[in-house]
């Protein structure tokens, strides 16, 4: 009868995820959808409507990024005040809250830096639509949870969110699934597979019917045989590997001169606007999404040198643009960077009498830097798999992706978004273990089985008190509650005659902070030998409470094994 309860609750909790991860995946499919068209569309209105510019040494240079960087610095400015936001959020606090216990997002930060992200793309800063589309899905899964009460873990309604978010922006179901397992959740769970799986198929369809369009990649070559180009694609994926670090180093760089500056949000902006509406004069191609760009560079209607300045203002722009205020992911930008090198590459090669097929590289750059970025080799080569419907190109893809990753995590990390998380004392590498360990209070395991003594006492009065109490430590505090020492049952017993607990205290004993996390106290007791661990007030010194060995441990092992359940689910 125990089973068969047992068995109908596990079907109405699977019944009701796969329900709620289908509102996600629709709710996110027209947001992602409404994001990419209203950016072409305002891209495309500005373009024909501001002509504003003139003629330099022959060539006309346009200053409609000027203006539109502009519009959108301010527009920034009014979102930052109406919405309260001290701080853009992105995929990185998607992949925090699916990490933490409570799971929590901040939903009013995450909408209006999701806006952020369509102002900021739609007036023509280099920035990335696919993180902030990500981090909205995310924030969307965290807010139906929650308006929902639903007993299911807000984190499968997260994975929800981010594979519809992939889904819909590459109309590639099956990429989305993974990087929601591979990059965010960081492992795989049965009971987040069905929610997730219908997210990013009702995602994929949504967009069909509701947006349709061409895919990102239309190849007209078929793919070279993969053993010809082994060699050439491990060579290349260590160079797509330093290009990845070099861009992700580029950005942080940028954020930290312009936090060194210590210029207020409109000034930065204002920077940013000059900056990028000069180079967006010069270099028009290297600004906005870069979706037509990518689209060219497959076509072959670039030559080398016009690929190598392009390359160069797509990383000085987009740092700009991230470091300086301006906000939106950084997916889109390595897309361009990574193929833009890998057709150089080709290029190179061919001129080396090498026979590259003129997509094959520059596929393989545009996963290989992506992937190293992102942190999610598998989902960046199955997007290759479903944009390319080709297997063969895929392999290509994970050649070049496998070394490119195996560079960037020597050299830099595991990805752009683990290193933001611990510019914040966040890790997320060591596992969901660590980190709610990490967040865990030691207070919440203290207690007060504890006999204290005063200064002053005498030993027989201290040895009376302690038989009582069947302890052998005590603690000595002040009149305030300050712990001044700790006094062992030997100690007492090997005192001659009477006298008093000033001549036997241990005056300064391993203590632990009351603001300290079980894994600081786990850390700290380690080499402790003795009955109990004072927990002190941090600002005080007052006494609150006492942990034993056994209170630390029984504490991580239920830890562990909540940890164990949740994923092995």
């Amino acid at each position: 009868m125990i089973v068969g309860t047992q068995a109908v609750g596990r079907a109405r909790e699977i019944v009701l995820g796969v329900s709620i991860g289908a509102v996600i995946g629709l709710v996110t499919a027209l947001i992602a959808g409404g994001f990419v068209r209203g950016v072409g569309w305002i891209a495309r209105l500005s373009d024909a409507s501001l002509t504003l510019g003139g003629t330099i040494g022959g060539h006309f240079v346009s200053a409609r990024f000027g203006v539109t960087l502009l519009v959108a610095a301010l527009l920034l400015l009014v979102v930052r005040r109406v919405f309260g936001i001290a701080r853009w959020n992105g995929p990185a606090d998607s992949i925090y809250a699916a990490h933490r216990a409570d799971n929590e997002l901040d939903l009013r930060a995450g909408f209006g830096s999701t806006l952020a992200a369509f102002i900021s793309a739609s007036g023509g800063a280099s920035v990335g639509q696919y993180g902030p589309l990500v981090h909205f899905g995310a924030t969307m899964g965290a807010a139906i949870q929650r308006w929902t009460g639903a007993r299911i873990s807000a984190d499968v309604f997260i994975g929800c969110g981010v594979s519809a978010a992939i889904s819909a922006g590459f109309d590639a179901p099956l990429a989305g699934i993974i990087f929601a397992h591979e990059a965010v959740l960081r492992h795989f769970s049965l009971r987040a597979l069905a929610p997730i799986s219908i997210s990013a198929i009702l995602a994929a369809a949504a967009m069909k019917y509701l947006f349709p369009s061409v895919h990102l990649l239309t190849l007209s070559e078929a793919a070279p045989p993969l053993h010809g180009l082994i060699v050439p694609l491990v060579l290349a994926g260590v160079l797509f590997g330093m290009m990845a670090i070099g861009f992700m180093t580029l950005l942080r760089a940028s954020a930290r001169f312009n936090q060194t500056l210590g210029l207020r949000p409109w000034q930065s902006l204002m920077v940013a606007t000059v900056l990028a509406g000069m180079i967006g004069a010069v270099f028009p191609d290297a600004m906005g999404l870069g979706t037509q760009v990518v689209a060219q560079i497959f076509q072959g209607s670039w030559a080398a040198e016009g690929l190598f300045v392009l390359v160069l203002a797509k990383l000085l722009v987009t740092a700009l643009c991230l470091g300086f205020g301006f906000f939106g992911g950084v997916f889109s930008p390595a897309l361009l960077i990574g193929a833009a090198s890998g057709a150089i590459l080709g290029q190179a090669m061919v001129a080396l009498g090498v026979t590259v097929p003129g997509p094959a590289m520059a596929l393989a750059g545009m996963a290989a830097v992506a992937a190293a970025v992102v942190g999610a080799p598998l989902a960046t080569v199955v997007i290759v798999l479903e944009l390319t419907a080709s297997y063969e190109f895929a392999l290509l893809a994970l050649v070049a992706v496998v070394v490119s990753m195996v560079v960037s995590s020597l050299f830099f990390g595991q990805s752009y978004f683990d290193r933001q998380l611990l510019d914040r004392k966040i890790d997320v590498s060591r596992g969901r273990g660590h980190l709610r360990m990490m967040q865990e209070p030691v207070t919440d395991h203290a207690h007060d089985g504890y006999l204290t003594l005063r200064m002053g006492d005498s030993v027989t009065g201290a040895l009376a008190e302690m038989r009582r109490a069947h302890v052998t430590e005590a603690y000595c505090t002040d009149a305030d509650g300050r712990l001044r020492g700790k006094v062992a049952l030997l100690a007492l017993l090997a005192q001659s005659g009477d006298g008093l607990l000033d001549h036997v205290i241990e005056i300064a004993p391993l203590q632990i902070k009351s603001d300290a996390s079980l894994l600081q106290a786990i850390e700290q007791a380690s080499g402790f030998v003795g009955e109990s661990i004072p927990v002190v007030d941090t600002e005080t010194g007052r006494l609150v409470g006492i942990v034993t060995e056994a209170d630390l441990f029984s504490a991580y092992l239920a830890l562990e094994t909540r940890i164990r359940d949740l994923e092995k689910l």
